[in-house]
């Protein structure tokens, strides 16, 4: 395995990040005497062989993300004879990592954690900065932690087979984070190395992953547990999009989410003279040059109300309001209140 970052995180806690063949993830789980690795059924089968340790495999899926499952890890845990330095490993997508950290912080007030994605946009998105959690209340993430993993490895392997949604799902999230960078170098190389990233070109998805990585690690060291504001710039598109998602009963993907709910941001912005309209422009024509389209959904108006409603249980609020990430310039976000009517004038504009 090559370690590609270590992030000091609060309390002295660190995740090291590393990249690895699927052999020697095989070779990692063995080296552990009391382990559980979690999985679900999709995870499960592109992992390709019998894990070495226990495991417990649960059905995929965003309404998976529930006390449920945790109870059904916790339980296997318990049964396993699993102690306080014992090992949970997250195998899967982001449900899976959320949950199974969610799990290990949990456990016995704080087990060991290690998290393996095996998806584009768990890989760029659930795995740093040790945010956990399920959904509750029909409030995604309602319910969590902060509990870093203390390795996160990753391998290019899991998403050669990742059907054509799933890698799109992840691609959401890395554009979000080019329009986030303080420096131009994602932005850079998307554009450039757009083909070879469509056609999941191993070296250029490395790379990709590499420096997507590298923007949320600027974010995260800087506010471990999201109480200045900083980290919550993260977030960008997600309170649009995540209200999409919830509207929609999850069939939208996260990623999918996030990116319209990134233009939805940049058009807000625009509007009320925070982003510049050149700013704009670009982040939109980025979001088309990797095949989103933000006309492909739409919020009818007989359910604006529920659209509005859901923005309103969003869990970053402060002082009881809702603050959105606006984009002042590339790599300059700032967290803006909106008005029902400036949510309403965005998310029903089209292009």
């Amino acid at each position: 395995m090559e370690k590609i970052f270590s992030v000091p995180l609060k309390g002295g806690a660190m995740t090291d990040v590393y990249t690895s063949s699927l052999s020697e993830i095989a070779k990692e789980l063995s080296s552990y005497p009391s382990a559980l690795a979690v999985f679900d059924d999709n995870s499960l089968s592109s992992y390709g062989e019998r894990p070495s340790v226990p495991f417990i495999s649960i059905a995929p899926g965003e309404e998976r993300k529930n006390w449920e499952s945790v109870d059904q890890i916790l339980s296997r845990a318990m049964g396993e004879g699993l102690a306080r330095d014992s090992m949970f490993i997250g195998i899967g997508g982001g449900v899976v990592l959320d949950m199974t950290a969610f799990a290990a912080s949990v456990y016995m007030r704080g087990a060991r954690c290690i998290l393996i994605p095996t998806t584009l946009l768990s890989a760029v998105d659930a795995t740093l900065g040790g945010k956990t959690g399920i959904d509750y209340g029909g409030a995604k993430n309602a319910v969590g932690t902060f509990f870093p993993a203390e390795k996160v490895i990753i391998s290019t392997a899991f998403l050669r087979t990742l059907p054509e949604c799933e890698y799109r799902s992840g691609l959401g999230e890395v554009l979000k984070h080019a329009l986030l960078s303080p420096d131009n170098d994602l932005m850079k190389f998307l554009l450039a190395k757009r083909d070879k990233v469509l056609s999941r070109d191993p070296e250029a998805v490395s790379e990709m992953i590499r420096l997507s990585l590298a923007v949320k690690i600027s974010y995260i060291t800087r506010d471990p547990e999201e109480r200045k504001g900083i980290r919550s710039s993260l977030n960008l598109g997600h309170t649009f999009g995540h209200a999409l998602e919830s509207l929609y009963d999850y069939s939208i993907s996260h990623g999918e989410g996030v990116a319209w709910g990134t233009v939805k941001a940049l058009r807000a912005g625009e509007e009320l003279g925070v982003t510049p309209s050149g700013l704009a422009a670009d982040g939109i024509a980025l979001f088309r040059e990797y095949g989103f389209d933000e006309d492909r959904f739409s919020i009818p108006e007989d359910l604006l109300p529920e659209y509005l409603k859901a923005i309103g249980k969003d869990k970053k609020k402060k002082g009881g309001i809702v603050r959105f990430v606006l984009m002042e310039d590339l790599g300059k976000p700032v967290l803006t209140p909106l008005s029902d009517s400036d949510i309403e004038k965005a998310v029903m504009r089209k292009a």
